[in-house]
């Protein structure tokens, strides 16, 4: 009864949405206030039926219901209560109901958000509708979670073993909050091309949203990062598959989005650039939606292939980014450019990054999709590699980690470019000993290391320049010190936090290129070299585990003849799924892993793989640092509210002529 009571709620919920739609819209338009004030409550009805939809799907998976197909082909009574749980987003039906949970969540959140401007935010919320009455019209259409099996089957299939990972828990909805909550700058941008408002009002209501977004999306990017990285057993952080590629497509955009508002609030300028990439920012997490969830592209990440889910998807996207685009296109010559500024000044220095930004993504967006188009244009198969976007994204990230420092110390409107060359010569060469220093101990090789770890270094000590320079500008005195750097702005320390863990994440990658790799077959008593390390094969256990048997191999590190750690790297055997399964075995050491995974034994002995990775753990240290700088800007943004009405009640402009 409680499926039916679910499905039945997720029904409603389409009808709120559609009401959100079209009501709010209608009354914006006609100017009827009380048409206008249907948009929170219908928002906040959505979001109740769509949690009570899920918490039935929750519940049914909980107790094995497996008269649910849903449970039917994701679980099994056998398997533990954690992953019964994360398991309803670990298919396809859970995961899109979890999205549609999120953009309820999104849209009840605006709805009981700030007062003033009700035009603006109900037409907002109408939007926010339309897109969650589509995506909970496709799921009932081709998605349906509570669809019935009988008769009832005893047991499940159980669910797919690299699912069964506490990154299961964490990493979904992370990058959902981080690919939802650009839903609410999409809106947003789309009432403003409607209703004709743009200014700094518009931006500050906006950005908020976005820095929550970002803040998700970064976490979730790193989280997801580190699980490929432990789970599938590769060794490496990043693997440039396209579904990875979905997830770092509007990252950068957002991005780029965050630096834009910045000049649009400040100096009223790049209205057109910031709607645009607002616009953007939202259009690619659509796209990646597509991407996984159509059946075109072969990935481990990707959901089983349906033709008919990915032409519903793909109907959506043509009816939400054409049309938006389309409206900007409309909308865009009216707007007024604002301010002038000379390029030479922070304003120029973030439009140049923001620049390098966009085109970073365009570049993946074409190696994403360039061989999909080509194999629906010719029959053609070709893989788009990481050499590709190595070296494209990397020469355009190398730019923006030059010019970030400079856009950091310059003043609006008209900077002294050398007097903030000046200041940042030490820097730099701090950057550049570090850097060498680093590459000295490595053998110089490969010189891309050693130039990535010094531009990472640039940014990162630019982070602290910046914030030191303000705090220590009015003299040396302690309490004075003390003084300023307690009166900074949390806009400041978020910038701080955020480029800082940007000159982090980037060293750790740079350090990638220093590590060492060994592939032997060992025997118990047998030893293994990797980068400073041994690795001594000690013993060989069998394990059971509530749904899987598993070979454990254990092995005594030791350094120098002293033995520093031990590292148990197994074999998982799922009996359900008749799958094996390769659970790495790490150790962090200081700031580097040591990182060993074993294959099946053969006549040969046990085939082991076995890495070091210096300075690896500093790629997900600089994501937590950067996401926190996004948590603090979010923060930032309350505080400013609280201090006045945003959207203040007026009569709405019309756009400018």
């Amino acid at each position: 009864m409680t499926v039916e009571l679910g499905h039945f709620a997720l029904a409603l919920a389409l009808g709120l949405a559609v009401a959100q739609f079209v009501v709010p819209l209608w009354g914006a338009l006609r100017g009827d206030a009380r048409l206008m004030s249907v948009a929170s409550g219908a928002a906040t009805g959505q979001f109740v039926f769509v949690a009570l939809a899920f918490g039935a799907l929750v519940e049914a998976h909980a107790a094995s219901d497996f008269s649910v197909r849903n449970v039917y082909e994701n679980s099994h009574t056998l398997k533990p209560l954690i992953y019964k749980i994360t398991g309803v987003w670990g298919s396809h039906e859970g995961s899109m109901l979890l999205w549609i949970l999120i953009l309820a969540l999104f849209g009840a959140m605006v709805a009981r958000g700030a007062r003033g401007g009700e035009a603006i935010r109900s037409v907002a919320l109408s939007l926010q509708g339309a897109l969650g009455a589509a995506f909970i019209a496709f799921v009932l259409a081709t998605s349906d979670p509570f669809q019935r099996l009988w008769p009832a089957p005893r047991e499940g299939q159980d669910l797919n073993p690299l699912l069964q990972d506490p990154g299961l828990a964490i990493h979904p909805p992370l990058l959902y909050l981080g690919y939802v909550g650009f839903s609410v700058a999409f809106s947003f941008a789309g009432a403003a091309l409607i209703l004709g408002r743009f200014d700094a009002a518009w931006t500050r209501a906006v950005r908020p949203w976005a820095l929550l977004a970002w803040t998700f999306l970064t976490l979730g990017i790193a989280m997801g990062s580190y699980w490929a990285y432990y789970t599938l057993g590769w060794g490496g952080f990043w693997f440039w598959d396209p579904v990875e590629n979905a997830s770092l497509m509007p990252w950068l955009a957002g991005t780029a989005f965050l630096h834009s508002a910045i000049v649009m609030e400040k100096r009223e300028a790049l209205k057109v650039w910031t709607v645009f990439l607002a616009i953007l920012a939202f259009s690619l997490s659509l796209l990646g939606t597509f991407l996984v969830r159509s059946g075109v592209l072969t990935s481990v990440h990707a959901f089983a292939e349906d033709p008919r889910r990915g032409v519903f998807i793909l109907a959506i996207e043509a009816f939400f980014i054409g049309g938006a685009f389309a409206l900007f296109a409309l909308r865009a010559p009216a707007l007024k450019q604002g301010a002038i500024f000379a390029p030479l000044s922070r304003e120029g220095f973030l439009v140049a990054n923001n620049v390098l930004l966009f085109a970073a993504c365009v570049t993946v967006v074409v190696g994403t999709l360039y061989p999909l188009v080509l194999q629906a244009t010719t029959g053609q198969k070709i893989t788009v590699g990481a050499p590709y976007f190595n070296t494209l994204v990397g020469a355009l990230f190398a730019g923006v980690c030059l010019l970030l420092p400079f856009g950091h110390q310059l003043a609006w409107k008209r900077g002294d470019l050398l007097g903030v060359t000046q200041r940042l010569a030490v820097v730099a060469l701090a950057a550049v000993a570090a850097a060498l220093v680093l590459g000295a101990a490595h053998g110089f090789a490969p010189a891309t290391s050693v130039i990535a770890a010094g531009l990472a270094i640039f940014v990162a000590l630019g982070a602290f320049l910046e914030i030191g320079r303000r705090a220590f500008g009015g003299g040396f005195s302690p309490a004075l010190v003390i003084a300023r750097t307690r009166g900074l702005p949390l806009a400041a320390w978020a910038a701080f936090f955020a480029h800082l863990g940007f000159g982090i994440g980037l060293l750790g990658v740079a350090a990638t290129g220093w590590g060492d790799e060994a592939i032997v077959s060992l025997r118990a008593g047998d030893t293994a070299h990797v980068g400073p390390y041994a690795l001594h094969m000690a013993a060989f256990d069998t394990r059971k585990g509530a749904n899987f048997t598993a070979d454990v191999v254990r092995f005594d590190v030791s350094e120098g003849g002293r033995a520093v750690a031990t590292v148990s790297p197994a074999r998982r055997h799922y009996p359900v799924r008749n799958m094996d399964v390769a659970q790495a075995g790490i150790v962090t050491l200081g700031l580097g892993q040591v990182y060993v995974s074993v294959g099946a034994p053969d006549a040969s002995g046990i085939p082991v793989r076995a890495f070091w990775k210096p300075l690896v753990t500093l790629i997900w240290i600089g994501g937590l640092v950067a996401a926190f700088g996004g948590a603090l800007g979010f923060a930032g943004t309350l505080s400013k509210r609280r201090a006045r009405k945003v959207f203040a009640a007026a009569p709405l402009p019309q756009a400018a002529e």
